[in-house]
C-alpha cells in the first residue's frame, strides 16, 4: 500500500505553489475577494484523457490524410491546442508509463511490452493518485499495459475504478469478456463503442466532483476487426484487408469521439473538462500510404515512430486556439494537468516533465527553454540501444539491425549502426544523413544520450516477481508470456505477446517456471489452462513451490480454436483465441515470500506434454 502517497497532503512548499496559486487567485469568484461569506471553492476541472493505441499521425485527416475522415477530431484539435511536436515512446507500455507518472519509463521499471517488462513499480505516483488528494475520482477504461497482476494494475496504482483488460491487446473485439477491477464480465458489441459507452456512464455518474477519466483505446491496434458499415467503405475504394479495416477502426474511434463530446456538452461539463487526446506511437497500418512525410512508424526510432498529436482543450481557460511548435513530450502531462487542476505534485519520486501552461496560455512560445528529448527502444535489460536524440532543430538516431527497425533482434549492442543525424528543419523527411559532415553535433548529442540513458537506468532493469496473494486480486492468473523456461518451449504465435501461450514441450527435461512473490500466507488452490491431445496423454507432472510440491497425470484436454472476426490473412495466424481446459492441481499452504513456482514433467510417454495457458492460484 502506497501510504506515502495515498495520505499525501498538498504540499505547500511544493516549487509550483506559486503558479498554482495565481491558477487559483485566477478561479476564485470575485465575491471571495470582496470578504464577507467565505463561498464554497469551486471544483478543479474535470480531465476526459482519450489514448488510441497504433495511430499515427497521420492517420487524421487534420494532418493531410486523403483517404480518411476524422472530423470530431479535427474539431477538438481546431477549437483547442495542437502540439505540432509532440513525442511519445516507439512502444506502447513505455508511453503510457511516462504519460501517468511524468517520468521517464526506464525509471518507473517498465522497459518492454511483455513478459512483465510492461510493469510500472507499484511505488510509482501515477496521476491517479495525486488527483486522488485533492478530491478527484478516476477511473482507467480499457487497455492499461502496465501490469497484469495487483499491485501492477489499475486499481494498485491508484485507479478507483476499471474497466477492461491489463495487458497489452486484445484478440476480440467484439462481445469481449473484459476485467471489472478484477472479476470478468462478458459486453456486447464493438469494444471501442463499449469502452466509449463505459466512459459515458463514469462522466455521468461522478459530474457532482472533479473526476479522472483515462479513456484508453485498444483500437487501432491490430488484429484488424471492426463492424461491416466502417469495412465496406475503404474496400469499396479499394484498400487491402488490412488497410481497409484499420482505417475503419480510425473512423469508428473519431464517431465514438464525438460521443464522448457530445455527451460532455449534454450534461453541461464542457466548459470546465480538460478533454487530452494522443497516441501510444507511430502509425502502422497506414504508415505506407500516408505518413504526413515522416520516416519510419511504429517501433522505429526516426521521426514518425515517436511523433503522434496531441489535442488540449479546456473552454474555460480562454485559451485562444493556436499550434504549438516547441518540441514536447509524453513526460510532460503529468505535471502539466496537475498545474491545470491546482494541485501541487506529491512527494515521491523524481519528475522529468514541465509544466506545457505557458505553450497552452499563448500563441507566441516567447521565453520557453531549448529542450533535448530523448527515446529508447529497450529490446532486453542490457541493451542501450535503438535510441534517439532530438532538440528542436536535430534528430540523432542509432538503430540496431533487424526486422522492425530493430524491436524483433537480439540483445546485442554490438549490431548497433552508427549514429545518423537529420537536420530537421530543412529535411523532416529525414533524406540526408548530415553526421559526417557535422561531427561535433554527433559526439556532442551522443553524450547527453549515454548520460540520460546511464541516469534513467541506475536503478537496474529486470522482471518484477508476479504478486500472489493479494485480497484485491484472488484469484491470479499467472500467464504465459510471463514464465520463464526451457527449450525447446516457445510461444505459439511469436515472441510471447499477450493472450500467447507456450507450446512444443517435447523434452521431459524442460521446465517452466514463474518467478512469484506470496504476499500472505495461506492455503492456495492451483490449477492449470491447458490443452493436451489424446495421443500425448499421461504425462506426469509436477508443480513445485519451495519444499512443497502437487503431482497430476496430465489427461487428454481439448482446447479448439475459437473463430475470430479477422479482417486480414496474418490476423488469424498470429491472433488466436482457444476454448482451454481446466486441470486442478490441488492446494499447498504457502509461506509468505519469494519463491519460484516450477512445472516439471516426471515421465512423458507422449511426443509432448501439454500446451500451457496459464497457472491459476486462488486463495482461501
Amino acid at each position: 500500500m502506497k501510504t506515502n502517497v495515498k495520505t499525501q497532503l498538498l504540499l505547500l512548499s511544493h516549487p509550483a505553489v506559486c503558479p498554482l496559486f495565481l491558477a487559483a487567485l485566477w478561479l476564485t469568484p470575485p465575491a471571495a475577494l470582496r470578504g464577507g461569506d467565505t463561498p464554497k471553492p469551486p471544483a478543479g476541472p474535470n480531465i476526459l484523457l482519450i489514448l488510441t493505441d497504433d495511430q499515427g499521425y497521420g492517420d487524421f485527416s487534420l494532418h493531410g490524410n486523403p483517404h480518411l475522415q476524422t472530423p470530431h477530431l479535427d474539431r477538438l484539435a481546431a477549437s483547442g491546442v495542437q502540439f505540432e511536436r509532440f513525442f511519445v515512446n516507439s512502444f506502447c507500455a513505455p508511453t503510457r508509463a511516462a504519460l501517468l507518472t511524468g517520468r521517464w519509463p526506464l525509471r518507473t521499471g517498465c522497459h518492454g511490452v511483455t513478459h512483465n517488462r510492461e510493469a510500472m513499480r507499484p511505488s510509482e505516483v501515477t496521476l491517479a493518485e495525486a488527483l486522488r488528494g485533492a478530491g478527484y475520482r478516476s477511473a482507467c477504461i480499457g487497455k492499461w499495459h502496465n501490469g497484469e497482476q495487483y499491485p501492477f494494475t489499475p486499481q494498485g496504482q491508484g485507479f478507483d475504478d476499471f474497466f477492461g483488460f491489463n495487458n497489452g491487446h486484445w484478440n476480440h473485439y467484439f462481445d469481449a469478456v473484459l476485467l471489472r477491477g478484477a472479476q470478468h464480465e462478458a459486453t456486447q458489441g464493438y469494444i471501442t463503442d463499449v469502452l466509449t459507452d463505459e466512459a459515458m456512464k463514469f462522466i455521468t455518474t461522478n459530474k457532482a466532483s472533479p473526476f479522472f477519466c483515462y479513456l484508453s483505446y485498444n483500437a487501432p491496434h491490430s488484429p484488424y476487426q471492426v463492424p461491416d458499415v466502417y469495412f465496406d467503405r475503404f474496400k469499396a475504394r479499394g484498400f487491402d484487408d488490412a488497410l481497409a479495416a484499420f482505417y475503419g477502426m480510425c473512423e469508428n474511434i473519431d464517431d465514438n469521439v464525438g460521443r464522448l463530446l457530445g455527451h460532455l456538452d449534454a450534461e453541461r461539463l464542457a466548459e470546465n473538462t480538460i478533454v487530452l487526446f494522443l497516441t501510444d506511437n507511430g502509425g502502422t497500418a497506414g504508415v505506407k500510404t500516408y505518413n504526413a512525410g515522416m520516416r519510419g512508424g511504429k517501433v522505429s526510432v526516426h521521426e514518425g515512430g515517436s511523433r503522434v498529436p496531441l489535442f488540449i482543450r479546456w473552454p474555460a481557460a480562454n485559451w485562444t486556439p493556436h499550434v504549438v511548435r516547441p518540441i514536447v513530450s509524453h513526460i510532460d502531462l503529468y505535471p502539466t494537468l496537475l498545474d491545470l487542476c491546482g494541485v501541487a505534485a506529491p512527494a515521491g519520486p523524481r519528475v522529468d516533465g514541465v509544466t506545457l501552461r505557458p505553450l497552452l496560455e499563448r500563441a507566441d512560445a516567447a521565453g520557453w527553454p531549448e529542450r533535448t528529448l530523448f527515446t529508447h527502444n529497450p529490446i532486453d535489460e542490457s541493451n542501450r540501444y535503438p535510441g534517439a536524440v532530438r532538440t528542436q532543430k536535430y534528430r540523432l538516431v542509432r538503430e540496431i539491425q533487424g526486422p522492425a527497425g530493430g524491436s524483433k533482434a537480439k540483445a546485442n549492442d554490438g549490431s548497433a549502426r552508427p549514429w545518423q543525424l537529420y537536420d530537421m528543419e530543412n529535411d523532416p523527411g529525414q533524406k540526408q544523413d548530415i553526421g559526417e559532415a557535422h561531427p561535433d553535433i554527433v559526439r556532442d548529442l551522443a553524450a547527453r544520450y549515454e548520460a540520460w540513458l546511464a541516469d534513467i537506468s541506475r536503478e537496474g532493469l529486470r522482471r518484477f516477481p508476479l504478486p500472489v496473494g493479494h485480497a484485491e486480486h484472488n484469484p491470479v492468473e499467472l500467464h504465459a508470456p510471463q514464465a520463464f523456461y526451457d527449450p525447446p518451449l516457445g510461444f505459439a504465435n511469436g515472441p510471447g505477446f499477450a493472450n500467447d501461450w507456450l507450446t512444443g514441450w517435447s523434452d521431459a527435461g524442460a521446465r517452466v517456471w514463474f518467478e512469484i512473490d506470496v504476499v500472505a500466507a495461506g492455503e492456495y488452490a492451483l490449477e492449470l489452462a491447458c490443452a493436451c491431445p489424446a495421443g500425448d496423454a499421461g504425462s506426469r507432472l509436477r508443480l513445485a513451490i519451495g519444499d512443497q510440491s502437487l503431482e497430476v497425470n496430465v489427461p487428454a484436454a481439448e482446447a479448439p480454436e475459437i473463430p475470430l472476426p479477422h479482417r486480414d490473412a496474418a490476423g488469424s495466424a498470429r491472433y488466436r483465441n482457444r476454448a482451454w481446459s481446466t486441470l486442478k492441481l490441488g492446494t499447498l499452504k504457502l509461506p509468505q515470500g519469494r519463491a519460484k513456482l516450477i512445472l516439471q514433467p516426471l515421465a512423458m510417454p507422449g511426443d509432448k506434454v501439454m500446451d500451457l495457458k496459464h497457472v491459476k492460484l486462488t486463495r482461501h
